[in-house]
């Protein structure tokens, strides 16, 4: 299981000290499975408890970045409504305990996944999004550098490939830009992938601690990507890449300075 760390912080006190209670939660319903007594009574209770307090928290963290205007309130509700939907699909009616006890370490291992990903992945760009209509096309620096020449390069060519959509979508002459847009995130997304399995493969090498946490955050960008499909939007279709490249830079900023960089 996950546990909450410092680094799960995300700098607003009362969603940090609700984050704190879910992980909680979560070891409680692990410790009682391991305990004599009704140990699956225990846990089911304490599933209850948590899906209670899940909905509280979403609901709590959706109210403050409604009152911060927060343009990522709508993929916020998105990936709550999953949440809850995915916990609500396990049933433990009618199986016997060594059943139930199964399927209830099927869901911590997917509660504490999800959550940890959700936090380190969405939760932390609470507040860091600023709506623009076109946002500015990221410049990779020495502020984003972490000392290893293959991230830093690899991390400086993730910088060319939105830029690259950037100045597409700002070109107003291109005939069939979207495909064209479309054809540069098919790119990215190959890149991503490699990028990440590099960067996983030398962690794996030094035998850096933080490893399972990077692996979730991999694969909830990736999950971020593949989600785009501009066959999904009726109107306005520049506004939307406007926004999910803000949405894509913004992760890609913040993961380098907060995540990336602690690795050693």
């Amino acid at each position: 299981m996950y546990t909450f760390t410092k680094d799960c912080l995300i700098g607003v006190p009362e969603i940090d000290e609700e984050h704190k209670k879910l992980f909680e939660l979560i070891t409680n319903i692990d410790t009682a499975l391991k305990s004599n007594e009704s140990p699956i009574a225990s846990a089911m209770l304490l599933i209850n408890e948590l899906k209670q307090y899940a909905v509280s928290h979403f609901s709590h963290e959706e109210a403050y970045m409604e009152r911060i205007n927060d343009p990522e309130l709508k993929r916020q509700k998105k990936e709550h409504a999953a949440f809850v939907k995915k916990i609500n699909s396990y049933s433990y009616a009618d199986v016997s305990d060594e059943s139930a006890k199964a399927i209830i370490l099927e869901l911590l291992e997917y509660l504490s996944k999800w959550l940890m990903g959700h936090i380190l992945g969405s939760d932390i760009l609470i507040g860091q999004f600023h709506k623009v209509e076109k946002p500015a096309i990221p410049v990779f620096d020495d502020s984003f550098k972490t000392g290893i020449p293959l991230i830093d390069e690899e991390h400086k060519t993730l910088f060319d490939i939105i830029g690259k959509v950037h100045k597409t979508l700002q070109t107003e002459l291109v005939h069939d830009k979207f495909d064209a847009i479309m054809d540069i995130l098919d790119e990215l997304k190959e890149y991503t992938s490699v990028h990440f399995a590099d960067e996983e493969n030398y962690m794996r090498k030094i035998g850096y601690e933080g490893l399972a946490r990077q692996e979730i955050l991999h694969q909830h960008f990736i999950d971020k990507l593949n989600e785009l499909d501009l066959n999904d939007v009726d109107e306005n279709q520049e506004a939307y890449l406007y926004d999910f490249l803000d949405f894509l830079q913004n992760w890609l900023i913040n993961h380098i300075l907060k995540v990336d960089k602690l690795i050693c």
